[in-house]
């Protein structure tokens, strides 16, 4: 996935990119492959910029402190145009990730579904290259569908695929958490 340098390269590009390659991509191939298809291509380059992460954090960002990476980590997000992340840990299988601005939403869409797809794989390759275990992400509140912020809830695989199936059981965060 990197250039031929082996080096990963960053370039600039437009928020709006998220909303025009959700909408082409859907138009070829429908939501649930462009839900997949944005969640692959940003969990790759989140693999990548883990490289840029541990630079950054000179050397080994999972040497840092608890305070200290997730505070490098909102740092790493809002310096390139993300937004700003904040952590929470209010379960012990599962950690939240809480943003009022982040860059993939579209606050005036009202969707039914969440649209930070690109950033949930994103989110999952960065933490998983850095952690060198899985790490998996899920949305769990979109301001994009209505919701005060996106909320990403991260851990194992096991922990994160029961969260959702509490969650489209209708069960809400809390409850869902305190079920796991």
């Amino acid at each position: 996935m990197g250039n031929s340098a082996g080096t990963s390269r960053e370039i600039a590009i437009p928020a709006s990119v998220f909303e025009s390659l959700r909408a082409e991509v859907a138009s070829a191939a429908g939501t649930l492959q462009t839900v997949r298809a944005l969640h692959h291509a940003g969990y790759y380059a989140g693999v990548e910029a883990a490289v840029a992460m541990n630079q950054e954090t000179g050397g080994d960002a999972f040497a840092l402190s608890e305070t200290g990476f997730w505070s490098s980590l909102s740092n790493f997000f809002s310096k390139r145009g993300w937004g700003t992340l904040s952590h929470s840990a209010p379960h012990g299988a599962i950690g939240i990730l809480h943003t009022r601005d982040w860059a993939e939403a579209r606050p005036a869409a009202n969707d039914r579904e969440a649209t930070c797809s690109f950033s949930t794989g994103y989110l999952s390759g960065l933490l998983s290259q850095l952690a060198g275990a899985p790490v998996a992400v899920l949305e769990v509140s979109c301001r994009s569908r209505g919701g005060h912020a996106c909320e990403f809830a991260f851990g194992s695989e096991t922990a994160v695929h029961d969260l959702y199936g509490k969650l489209l059981d209708g069960a809400d965060m809390a409850s869902a958490l305190d079920a796991l």
